[in-house]
């Protein structure tokens, strides 16, 4: 059985080109296969059933294996049966009877209203840049823009008055997201005391964020910014700029906001993409039920 895998890795690697990593990942999950065959008293691959591989998986699940590590276990085994079921070395490939293993979708790290609170009042104000990153990240909580949206927002995009900004979200989707008192507060007195110093008038292109060239902020200038300020706030948490979103939707949800508004603020095509956000709202309310209830 070794010798079948060796050949096979020989394939991927000079036929389908494919990286050391990828090849060594190939290689550690058949493998793991092949030492619970000869332990299951399977010495050769025509003896394999499906109903083998169903208790190979089974067996997984209960070392606790997440549902992403037994999708590319499954994965690698099925390219290696088709390899086998092409070049003749087994008559029937056990793998096709097996329904594919589901990826459960990891719940998003959250950040409590609180630690929120610490992050937004860690910059200062009275500097320059510590404005426009308040500005930043109230109206990043605020909204619960994508870091893309965030960047690319525009002067001509906000509409204080209105209490809400036009967002153009994945495929240039347009969507009116509206935002908190606090965070037009906030955006306002960066735009008059900040935005004026850092314009560069061939750069800046109306971008509302600008760095002190004059250029629309990064991604990456997000990613440090979001970084920083949780640093500062005591965060232990691994935090990104999509946390922020994460957490909006969150907090909506637990405050009794509708699915379908949230959805629309997000700017997700699809409601499931949304709901993802229940799963989370749910760990909430079992966790206020254990902290208060006489009896949790």
């Amino acid at each position: 059985m070794e010798e079948f895998l060796r050949e096979y890795l020989t394939i991927l690697r000079f036929e389908k080109n494919l990286s050391d990593n990828t090849i060594n990942s190939y290689q550690n999950d058949i493998h793991k296969f092949l030492t619970f065959c000869m332990d299951n008293n399977i010495t050769d691959l025509h003896e394999v059933t499906a109903d083998h591989l169903s208790k190979y998986f089974e067996l997984q699940r209960k070392e606790g294996k997440d549902s992403a590590t037994s999708a590319r276990y499954m994965s690698s085994i099925k390219g290696f049966f088709e390899y086998l079921l092409d070049n003749n070395y087994v008559e029937v490939n056990p793998t096709e009877k097996l329904s594919s293993v589901k990826k459960s979708r990891k719940l998003p790290p959250v950040l409590s209203v609180q630690e929120i609170e610490m992050i937004l009042n860690s910059p200062n104000t009275n500097d320059l840049i510590g404005l426009r990153d308040k500005a930043i990240l109230e109206l990043f909580y605020s909204s619960g823009l994508r870091v893309s949206e965030l960047i690319n927002l525009k002067i001509s995009d906000l509409f204080f008055n209105d209490e809400v900004i036009r967002v153009f979200g994945k495929g240039s989707k347009e969507r009116v997201v509206p935002i908190g008192s606090s965070a037009i507060k906030w955006v306002s007195e960066y735009l008059i005391k900040v935005r004026p110093s850092f314009e560069k008038k061939n750069k800046s292109q109306n971008y509302v964020f600008l760095n002190k060239r004059g250029s629309k902020l990064s991604r990456m200038w997000i990613w440090k910014i979001v970084e920083k300020y949780s640093k500062e706030a005591g965060i232990e948490k691994e935090i990104h700029p999509h946390t922020f979103r994460h957490s909006f939707a969150t907090h909506l949800l637990e405050g009794g906001a509708d699915l379908r508004a949230v959805q629309e603020m997000l700017g997700h095509a699809d409601i499931s993409t949304t709901q993802i956000y229940t799963h989370i709202n749910r760990d909430y309310i079992k966790q206020v039920h254990k902290d208060h209830h006489p009896r949790g």
